[in-house]
């Protein structure tokens, strides 16, 4: 949807859908909602020819070791019409733990979690469909989400359940960006972005995870979260949420910046934050 508000005169957006409830949803946006469903290979025939520019943000399955979704999208785009350009959302998982070290696009892939082996099972993916049709593809490496319209979108919730965070000498750098930012940067790689390159799009900001959640803390007017041990984090938290304590990195943006000369409008989780507190 926001990818949309972005959109050129005259150019006409699809966007593929499982769920015939969302139609409505879409037309008002101004897309073209399409039918299909990428664990259902036999439902994306009419993919092929149909466009020109194409945006690929849907996450792999929940188990397994390959993304047989990127694979079914890419095999249903093959034959006449291909199109010209494809961009990929990849996540920052990708580079698994780096121990707080600056990580650039020059590092190579070392995912730790299965989600993340299924990512770089993705990024295979689209690099081999550009090889083999000759459509230019990007991908993009993109860190947390936050946004006060998304479910869950800004720490919030976690802080009024008093979700614990790692103590200092424990805990980890995290990378974040705006949907906003992350909108506006997918349709600059739409028409900016170079073949087979990966890009970080992430903002400025560089905070450990549990100063993070003080800082919103502070904005929203709510209690601090407790600290923990990691030890004590292993009994008290939720796998998904510890595997997100077990990777640190910090990371390095300035080809977003230079390829896809993207602005940040909300260059660090502050100025993102106070958006939504303001609500």
């Amino acid at each position: 949807m926001r990818v949309a508000k972005l959109a050129r005169p005259g150019l006409r957006i699809m966007a593929l859908t499982s769920s015939p409830e969302r139609k409505n949803d879409f037309r008002q946006a101004g897309i073209t909602p399409l039918m299909g469903n990428l664990d259902q290979p036999e439902s994306l025939y009419r993919l092929a020819g149909l466009s020109h520019r194409l945006l690929h943000l849907a996450p792999p399955p929940g188990d397994g070791w390959c993304d047989q979704r990127t694979r079914a999208l890419t095999l249903s785009l093959r034959g006449r019409g291909k199109p010209q350009k494809m961009v990929y959302g990849s996540t920052s998982g990708v580079y698994g733990n780096c121990h707080g070290n600056w990580v650039s696009e020059q590092n190579r892939p070392n995912p730790f979690t299965p989600r993340a082996i299924r990512r770089v099972d993705a990024e295979k993916a689209v690099r081999h469909f550009c090889r083999s049709s000759g459509t230019l593809v990007s991908i993009l490496r993109i860190p947390g989400i936050y946004s006060p319209d998304r479910p869950s979108g800004t720490p919030y919730e976690r802080l009024k359940k008093a979700t614990p965070v790692l103590q200092a000498q424990d805990d980890v750098y995290t990378n974040h960006i705006h949907a906003d930012d992350l909108a506006r940067a997918c349709w600059l790689a739409l028409w900016r972005g170079k073949t087979m390159q990966c890009i970080n799009i992430n903002d400025d900001t560089q905070l450990k995870m549990g100063d993070y959640f003080d800082l919103a803390a502070q904005l929203f007017q709510l209690p601090k979260p407790p600290r923990v041990s990691r030890q004590l984090a292993q009994n008290q938290l939720p796998l998904m949420l510890l595997s997100f304590m077990g990777e640190s990195r910090r990371m390095v943006n300035r080809r977003m910046k230079q390829v896809l000369g993207l602005k940040l409008r909300y260059p660090g989780v502050r100025e993102g934050l106070l958006s939504a507190a303001r609500i």
